[in-house]
């Protein structure tokens, strides 16, 4: 009994043995689950630190980055606003250089010089040259007030062949023989309503040139000066007609004026003397008075015009050479209006002209010279001053019934945009023969009541940008105009 007891006894403490070691492993178990999830709460802390540490390290990183990419852009920034305002300073610096120029010398194109107005047909000129003098001007109607157009031309070629008789170059025989004109011509006439050119010829034995400074050239009854025209002109229609190399229409008129020649065109030194000498100009111009006040009395016909100074609108050139320039253009008006203040310009004429220049050998396509005087502030774009860098761009239309002129003409400071048109029935077909009794041109038209508008612009310089600034949008009236192919 004592024996199963014991038995028992030890089968009871074995069981409660196994039991405490379950237990134990329990504990272990427990333990280790505890010890497992502080484990796992110790490797998110560290992952969640290695977090935040990343992001502040990225962050930091990508500030740097930003901070650096900043302070580049800052100097890059800097440094295009140096070098702009360099650019800027430079370039403005040059437009003011070219404004200083003109400021230098506030005449600029406006220098009269009666030594280029003088007779110029010496040396090979006088066997084979021309010289004229144009004037241009409106008169009004004694009893009508009505306005009208005249123009009148003192035209010389070829002295050294001339004598006791006017020599003719468009006389057949003389063309068939190969004889070349010699004469003093008188044009004068009227354009507008009912246009009319007439002639008249006299032998070089009855013309008096006096050759010094100031010029003067006189044929009969007729004579001009710097300061004087006279004279008449007075041929049948049945004249003109039989007379075909008198080369205009029949008619009558007479003048008597007085010229004070105010603003100049003279083109510099291409036409003093010892240039002129040795180019030998094909066509050479100088315009003593694009402004030019006019005084007295016009006849023609019956009718009888008085001459005012002050809305004559007056005009007085000169050009002289061998030959005849294709195309040839000119423009001229000092009878303007500005569209900004909406005054009359009191102080102001402008003058374009040219085609193709030739001096010698040397032959220039499409270039014409311009000159504006704008009440007392010189505008000129004129190709022998290279310096100045002018450009120009044009065109002539002839339509049905008008011809219109556009010019676009400039420089790096300043730019023009002239457009003029004038009716074809108040035009002429100027007529010329050249000195070697040729008609260059198959039509040369002439109208003195072109209209039209011409735009002033200046360059400026603002925020690094070059903008064309308006300075006046000027309405032309009585414009001189001149074209011919």
């Amino acid at each position: 009994m004592d024996k199963v007891e014991n038995q028992e006894a030890f089968e009871d403490e074995d069981f409660f043995e196994e039991e405490n070691v379950a237990e134990g492993i329990k504990e272990k178990v427990e333990e280790a689950k505890k010890d497992l999830a502080e484990k796992k709460e110790e490797i998110k802390d560290i992952v969640e630190d290695g977090k935040e540490s990343l992001k502040e390290k990225v962050s930091a990183k990508r500030e740097e980055v930003h901070e650096k990419v900043g302070s580049a852009r800052a100097d890059l920034m800097a440094k295009f606003a140096e070098d702009t305002a360099d650019l800027k300073e430079t370039f403005g610096e040059y437009v003011e250089s070219v404004r200083a120029d003109i400021e230098a010398n506030r005449t600029g194109f406006n220098i009269q010089d009666k030594s280029k107005n003088q007779f110029m047909l010496q040396g090979d000129l006088s066997e084979e040259g021309y010289d004229w003098w144009w004037h241009s001007f409106t008169g009004y109607n004694k009893k009508t007030g009505k306005p009208k157009t005249f123009f009148v031309e003192y035209y010389l070629m070829n002295p050294a062949l001339g004598g006791s008789e006017v020599i003719y170059g468009q006389l057949p025989d003389n063309k068939d023989i190969g004889i070349r004109p010699s004469y003093m011509m008188v044009k004068a006439g009227a354009l507008g309503e009912k246009p009319v050119q007439l002639h008249r010829f006299f032998a070089w034995d009855e013309v008096e040139v006096d050759k010094g400074v100031p010029f003067s050239v006189k044929a009969g009854s007729c004579e001009c000066s710097e300061n004087r025209i006279v004279g008449d002109i007075k041929l049948t229609k049945k004249e003109a007609k039989e007379h075909p190399e008198y080369m205009c229409d029949g008619g009558s008129m007479s003048w008597d004026l007085y010229i004070d020649k105010q603003i100049a065109f003279n083109v510099g030194v291409g036409t003093d003397k010892a240039v002129r000498d040795v180019a030998k100009y094909e066509m050479a111009w100088h315009a003593e008075g694009i402004k030019s006040a006019f005084g007295g009395s016009v006849k023609i016909g019956k009718e009888e015009y008085v001459v005012r100074p002050d809305d004559c609108y007056g005009y007085a050139d000169k050009n002289w050479g061998s030959n005849y320039t294709v195309p040839w253009i000119w423009l001229s008006s000092n009878n303007l209006y500005s569209r900004i203040s909406g005054k009359k310009l009191e102080n102001s004429a402008f003058v374009i002209g040219g085609g193709r220049p030739k001096a010698g050998a040397l032959e220039i396509d499409n270039q014409l010279l311009g000159a504006f005087w704008y009440e007392g502030y010189p505008y000129e774009f004129n190709f022998t001053k290279a310096l100045t860098l002018p450009k120009t761009q044009f065109r002539v239309v002839e339509g049905k019934n008008k011809v219109t002129w556009k010019i676009i003409q400039q420089t790096p400071a300043t730019k023009i945009y002239t457009s003029i048109e004038c009716p074809k029935v108040e035009m002429i077909n100027n007529n010329y023969e050249n000195p070697d009794g040729e008609i260059v041109h198959n039509k040369l038209w002439c109208g003195g009541t072109g209209t039209g508008y011409v735009k002033i612009y200046e360059r400026a310089v603002e925020d690094f940008k070059l903008e064309w600034k308006m300075v006046d949008y000027i309405e032309v009236e009585n414009c001189g105009c001149e074209y011919g192919e």
